[in-house]
């Protein structure tokens, strides 16, 4: 099951520049990094003497970086607090030449941030900063705002979930209408909490462990795996299901298609850290250039090979996916 690189470049010329509409759960990655010299008096801890302090894009932001590094233009709608790492994250967005226009700002909850310590390479503790009700009626009203102003400019839309509450059963239903009403492509990372709200879909994008809990069995055998996807994709009326499966790689199903199974790319894991933000926005962006399903699958899987060869969430280099593709 291959793609040779004449065609990779045919598909990502003609998704270049396509407005790709995110929608969803906006984080802030925040790295403490430091030297380990003795253990605290106070308690039997590591004492971390901080030498470099970075921020990254997460969440929904990590996939509008991924969008922008395949070289369409990502439109990110969500909600950032009212907070120091709220201007922080604005800033970043601009230095990195990103549309700050559907960025909503709430006094009501915190930015979300997830903060990792390391010390001497090693990963030692991570503290999450976050507000995982959902919007509040006046949010929600921002956030549909913001969705009705900016739809009209895009040309697909990824709802990316991660249960922060962003993305409510009202909000998942009212974009998805939108998007049925104006015939744009929509893309969905879901959640287990909202699962079932993603209806009428065009590409919906679980990984195994959601999938097993929103058919409420476990399934090993590849004709458990094919059962369990064809009955989601009935239960959801999408036009195409694409599993991630972890180290089995990625099942694709569309309507009155044999499955396609795609085994994993990657020769050396480091980090599978963002992996999914990788592969629906490859599969997104690969779509809208013009690829079939299948071909848009295949090239999603690369790119997940290749970002997990990396330390830490970064967004898929367009340049290197496309050289590790035979030509």
């Amino acid at each position: 099951m291959m793609i040779k690189n004449n065609r990779a470049n045919e598909i990502f010329a003609g998704s270049k520049d396509k407005n790709i509409l995110i929608i969803g759960d906006i984080m802030m990655d925040e790295y403490l990094s430091g030297n380990v010299s003795r253990i605290s008096p106070e308690a039997p801890v590591p004492v971390v003497e901080i030498a470099r302090e970075t921020v990254r894009f997460g969440g929904a932001a990590n996939v509008a970086l991924n969008i922008k590094s395949l070289g369409c233009e990502p439109l990110l709608i969500g909600l950032l607090g009212k907070d120091q790492m709220g201007e922080n994250f604005t800033n970043l967005m601009q230095k990195s030449h990103l549309n700050t226009s559907g960025l909503v700002y709430s006094s009501q909850r915190p930015t979300t941030v997830k903060t990792r310590i390391i010390g001497d390479g090693q990963h030692i503790a991570r503290v999450d900063k976050e507000n995982k009700s959902n919007a509040s009626l006046e949010e929600a009203e921002q956030l549909k705002h913001k969705i009705r102003e900016i739809i009209a400019q895009a040309d697909g839309v990824i709802l990316q979930d991660y249960n922060k509450g962003v993305l409510t059963k009202e909000i998942i239903t009212f974009t998805i209408e939108q998007c049925n009403q104006k015939r744009i492509l929509v893309s969905v990372d879901p959640k287990f909490t909202n699962f079932m709200a993603y209806k009428n879909t065009t590409i919906f994008k679980p990984n195994v462990i959601e999938a097993q809990q929103a058919v409420a069995r476990n399934f090993e055998t590849e004709e458990e795996v094919e059962a369990a996807g064809f009955e989601l994709m009935q239960k959801l009326n999408t036009e195409s299901i694409l599993l991630t499966r972890g180290k089995k790689g990625l099942s694709l199903f569309e309507k009155n298609k044999p499955v396609v199974h795609i085994p994993t790319q990657a020769r050396k894991v480091a980090d599978v850290s963002g992996a999914g933000d990788t592969v629906i926005s490859t599969m997104t962006a690969a779509c809208l250039g013009g690829a079939t399903k299948q071909e848009a699958a295949i090239l999603a899987n690369i790119a997940a090979g290749v970002v997990v060869e990396e330390i830490g969430i970064v967004p898929i280099d367009k340049n290197k996916l496309l050289s590790t593709i035979e030509s």
